[in-house]
């Protein structure tokens, strides 16, 4: 009985340890990444994929840029595969540090397949107590 129970807690713990792992770092595009522009990242580079883009695409012709995570503390950039996630949700951490990914790391790629986003908390609210 004890061997059944062991048995069992092993494939819950397994099962849990591939629901994935979390990466943090800052939300952005391959592109800025490459560049190390990351304050001064172009607003196109999110909605069509690199600078100069919206001159290629036609007005109301929407587009599904590629997004990468860059790690400061490593210095390394995985592609993002969002095919499981809501783009529209993504924007809340889009330029910001402290985004969390949730997935499974392909290594051979490079690319994490998302399976959670989370957004980084809002700055906290501060009083100023100045002569204005």
């Amino acid at each position: 009985m004890k061997k059944i129970a062991l048995i069992c807690a092993a494939l819950a713990i397994s099962a849990f340890a591939n629901e994935g792992q979390e990466f943090e770092g800052l939300l952005t595009t391959p592109a800025c990444a490459a560049q190390g522009a990351f304050a001064d990242c172009y607003l196109e580079n999110y909605t069509c994929g690199s600078d100069g883009c919206y001159k290629k695409i036609q007005p109301g012709e929407t587009t599904k840029p590629k997004l990468a995570l860059f790690q400061h503390g490593t210095g390394k950039v995985y592609e993002i595969d969002t095919s499981k996630l809501k783009v529209s949700e993504l924007g809340e951490g889009m330029n910001k540090n402290g985004v969390v990914i949730v997935g499974m790391l392909d290594e051979a790629t490079n690319t994490i397949e998302a399976t959670e986003f989370k957004a980084p908390p809002p700055p906290k609210k501060s009083f100023f107590k100045g002569c204005l």
